[in-house]
């Protein structure tokens, strides 16, 4: 856990460090009143966009090290997908992306809160790389041990050799190194469901584009697990 702290204060410091330096720059009267209004713009978005890299950070670093327990219980699924194509319905529509949410009656053991950010993450993602014309599935399937929530996209899929590495921190796909991204999301993603004693996976099947899945268990033994390695 130390090494783990240790590196989590190595990251953060660096980009706090870009931030300040953002953040001294929009300060100055003499920067703002001078330099070209898209210039300033362009500053105010690196700006929040480190705040939200330093955020998502925190939390999977947390969540990795053992640092935040989490409160499962028995639920439906249903009101979950049903939240997170919410969420994401307005990019959808923007993007010109078809989205599809597939009824279910399955039940999981899951922490609400942190659950719904894991899942936006695969889907806010699917719908990202989703060329327009193309279409989002939100659907889950009930197992014995495990229910499986799927989103399926029709979207260049991943390459063989990266579907082992894509929920690593900061990694990015050869093909979406182009597309804005932070490489947070996925790995987020993962920490949540491993810490409720889950798993998450992608696929790509033969008819082209991809699978993301988080499994989460069926059943819990207890009302609050603790992160645990």
């Amino acid at each position: 856990i130390q090494q783990e702290l240790e590196r989590i204060a190595k990251e953060k410091a660096k980009a706090e460090g870009h931030l300040k330096g953002i953040e001294a720059k929009l300060s100055n009267e003499a920067f703002t009143s001078k330099a070209p209004a898209h210039i300033v713009q362009n500053q105010r978005e690196q700006a929040e966009k480190l705040r939200f890299l330093l955020a998502q950070l925190m939390k999977g670093s947390r969540l990795e090290a053992g640092m935040i327990a989490l409160s499962p219980k028995i639920r439906p699924v249903a009101p979950l997908l049903e939240e997170t194509a919410a969420a994401v319905s307005a990019a959808a529509e923007r993007r010109g992306v078809r989205l599809r949410l597939r009824p279910t009656d399955a039940t999981a053991c899951f922490d609400g809160r942190w659950t719904a950010e894991a899942l936006f993450n695969l889907a806010d993602n699917a719908v990202k790389y989703t060329p327009a014309g193309g279409e989002v599935t939100l659907s889950a399937a009930a197992g014995e041990l495990f229910c499986r929530l799927d989103v399926a996209d029709t979207g260049p899929g991943v390459a063989e050799g990266e579907r082992a590495l894509i929920f690593q921190r900061f990694y990015r796909g050869t093909d979406c190194r182009e597309t804005e991204g932070s490489g947070l999301g996925l790995y987020l993603a993962r920490e949540i469901v491993l810490a409720q004693g889950g798993y998450a996976q992608a696929r790509c099947p033969k008819g082209g584009g991809s699978v993301f899945s988080l499994y989460l268990p069926r059943t819990g033994g207890r009302e609050e697990i603790g992160v645990r390695r």
